[in-house]
């Protein structure tokens, strides 16, 4: 497939509104599916959002093993969601670093729900229900973020816990 190019903060698609997915399993959309775990892969992501490569459809991928941009991090299952919905399970949130293929080289602590449901479909239209909570919670909340024109930044809370990678994290070795 194809290595799609990462639109960056400052680009107005970054700001818009997804549409929802009304079609599922058509050849457009699974090689977009395909072309978009090739993006997030070659770029060492953790998710991607369609929106970060210009598509304005409410589709997020996510999934990751072992990732050096997130050492630490717990294992996610590779996921297509389609047209999400979250809900938090409860009130408590909890504050972690977070960096985006979209503003690369940066890091900021975000808040975030610490459990969440959420709920769509995969890419042939079967439901999708989980309750999640840690590192998988975190993904799924910062890529649906992109479908509302959300970018991390704009949740930090506090720009002292904010800064380049190499700086905050000189042992991960490289900007991401």
């Amino acid at each position: 497939m194809t290595v799609r190019e990462i639109l960056k903060m400052g680009d107005p698609r970054l700001l818009r509104i997804a549409k929802p997915v009304s079609v599922f399993n058509t050849r457009e959309l699974q090689s977009l599916i395909a072309d978009m775990f090739d993006t997030m892969h070659a770029a060492e992501g953790a998710g991607l959002a369609a929106p970060q490569i210009g598509i304005d459809l409410a589709l997020v991928i996510f999934g990751v093993r072992q990732n050096p941009r997130y050492p630490d991090a717990d294992a996610v299952p590779e996921t297509v969601l389609i047209n999400p919905t979250l809900t938090p399970l409860d009130a408590a949130e909890e504050d972690g670093w977070e960096g985006c293929l979209s503003v690369p080289g940066l890091r900021g602590m975000v808040p975030r729900w610490a459990r969440i449901r959420y709920t769509g479909f995969d890419q042939y239209g079967a439901p999708i229900d989980r309750e999640v909570d840690g590192f998988h919670a975190r993904v799924v909340q910062h890529e649906c973020d992109h479908l509302v024109g959300t970018l991390y930044p704009m949740r930090v809370r506090d720009f002292r816990q904010f800064g380049y990678t190499s700086v905050l994290f000189p042992d991960l070795g490289a900007d991401d």
